[in-house]
């Protein structure tokens, strides 16, 4: 990709990993990616906004061509993939300042190599003159990192978010408006990056919303150009929001099918009491599809059978997930079936620590479901549509 223009005086610049299924090792893009900088121009300075991943080295030089000076470079995160690049920016252009918060100052060092004398820390709301062009920094530490910061193009009233709003989503459009896979890949975004930060974005929404910030576009750092932004607004006031959905989750996994028996039958008990159900055989679910739907579920039940007394490994590593993404969720509950011993409930209740997450009646039982275990699960749907309806 060239480089393209947002609007007078800002262009895009960076690259679209058309084929990258998985970043960092651990979450899915089955779209790909992108990698985006920014180029501002005032009168009299220019200054880059973050760099791109070293894979994409030679995309973004080749889009810097006939850029003979940078006064500046803006590091709005100190991960790889927005400032893997900086040291060889720095090589060309060596009169270049480093701008970044406080707390990335020593991230840089420890990431890049680049020596915290080369970089200047900004305060929130420091600015930053171009001539005819203004810059405005924005602390936002934890949305995903503790060095964060957005950056605001005053004059052309363009927000620069860097992982905030994202969506791992390689497209050719400049632009989301008019594709309908933005906001699905958008909230993907969110329930694996973004989610366990909820209480934080809320504040952020709340600043950006004061009407000190008015934004004609959301330029974040992964994905398409957002100009519509009280799309993205609205959806992120909606997902980082403390009011579950009247949604189950169950995560589940079934080596000699008791466990599914078991699930179907929850299933269907929950159905009938209108309560939104959505299951995921973890043995072929992709964990940014889970994610998706733990952002409205109210509870999530586990199934699982026993390996060595304990739950199925695969649980154990989503529990973990789960716990570590901290949803908004109300209640849980294990469910599932052993050979001859268990403690399945015990140690999927000690990965899943959430402040007042309510443990509802575990249904475990020996070998295959019978009538009683039939009952079980119908008294754990009525506790489940019990709490449901009273929030």
């Amino acid at each position: 990709m060239n480089r393209r223009t947002l609007c007078p005086n800002v262009d895009w610049l960076g690259s679209i990993d058309w084929d990258r299924r998985l970043f960092d090792a651990l979450v899915s893009t089955p779209h790909g990616t992108s990698y985006n900088a920014y180029l501002v121009r005032g009168q009299d300075k220019t200054v880059l906004v973050d760099t791109a991943d070293p894979a994409k080295k030679d995309e973004l030089f080749a889009q810097l061509a006939g850029i003979e000076r940078l006064d500046a470079i803006v590091i709005q995160h100190a991960e790889q993939d927005h400032s893997g690049t900086l040291p060889d920016v720095l090589e060309r252009y060596p009169e270049a300042s480093v701008l970044a918060t406080p707390k990335a100052v020593s991230m840089i060092e420890d990431h890049l190599g680049v020596p915290a004398d080369r970089v200047t820390s900004v305060e929130d709301g420091e600015t930053f003159d171009l001539g005819g062009e203004q810059l405005e920094f924005l602390h936002t530490p934890w949305v995903h990192w503790p060095e964060t910061l957005l950056t605001y193009v005053r004059d052309q009233r363009v927000l620069l978010t860097c992982d905030l709003f994202g969506s791992h989503l390689a497209t050719s459009a400049l632009f989301a408006s008019g594709d309908s896979r933005v906001m699905p890949a958008a909230k993907r975004y969110f329930a694996e990056i973004m989610m366990p930060f909820s209480s934080a974005i809320r504040g952020y929404l709340d600043r950006l919303q004061s009407g000190r910030y008015p934004a004609e576009m959301i330029a974040p750092s992964h994905g398409p150009v957002v100009d519509h932004p009280e799309t993205i607004l609205s959806a992120y006031r909606e997902w980082s929001g403390e009011q579950p959905q009247n949604l189950a989750v169950i995560p589940y996994v079934t080596m000699h099918g008791s466990t599914r028996r078991m699930v179907e039958h929850l299933v269907s008990a929950l159905t009938d009491r209108e309560i939104a159900v959505q299951p995921f055989d973890m043995t072929c679910t992709d964990l940014g599809d889970l994610a998706m739907s733990l952002v409205d579920a109210h509870t999530v039940v586990f199934a699982a059978p026993a390996a060595l007394v304990g739950p199925h490994p695969v649980i154990v590593s989503t529990a973990y997930v789960v716990g570590a993404l901290r949803p908004k969720f109300r209640t849980a509950a294990v469910i599932g079936s052993y050979g001859w011993a268990c403690q399945t409930e015990q140690r999927i209740q000690s990965l899943v620590k959430k402040p007042n997450l309510e443990w509802l009646s575990s249904v475990l039982i020996k070998g295959q479901p019978r009538k009683e275990a039939w009952e079980a699960l119908d008294r754990l749907a009525n506790e489940i549509a019990d709490r449901h309806s009273t929030t």
